[in-house]
């Protein structure tokens, strides 16, 4: 599943951001803007929680690009993680259900806190683009 929501994320840096990125293994310790999407996979009724964390420039960047602010509030920084991560699981969720593989029902996202990402998680990744970056988690509930 991870697979599916790292592969939607390149093709949101890809077809979004349009600046090159690269997919890390080790996560960062610096403050992020966290939100998180349950999922519900199709065929198991497992429930796992998708984190996304991104570094303020990141989610800035993102900002600038929808929303054409070159310096966003703190609120609108929130609303503009909680979409992103709205993008990214809903293209993911379509990339699933095009190949069959680990369908899924997405859920409202949430914000969670302005900080370190210390929340507990099965497999993660890190998106880096220049020196903006965003954490991927994924957790399984039940």
């Amino acid at each position: 599943m991870l697979n599916t929501i790292i592969q939607a994320t390149e093709n949101f840096c890809i077809h979004q951001i349009r600046v090159p990125h690269e997919i890390n293994d080790n996560i960062t310790n610096n403050r992020t803007l966290i939100a998180y999407i349950d999922i519900v996979m199709q065929e198991e009724a497992k429930v796992h929680r998708v984190y996304l964390g991104a570094s303020k420039n990141f989610i800035q960047r993102i900002s600038t690009l929808f929303l054409e602010e070159d310096e966003s509030d703190e609120e609108t920084l929130m609303d503009m993680m909680l979409e992103t991560a709205n993008l990214i699981v809903g293209s993911a969720k379509v990339i699933a259900e095009e190949s069959n593989h680990n369908p899924f029902i997405i859920k409202t996202p949430h914000f969670e806190k302005i900080d370190v990402f210390d929340f507990p998680y099965d497999q993660a990744k890190l998106v880096t683009i220049e020196n903006d970056e965003m954490i991927i988690a994924i957790k399984e509930l039940s």
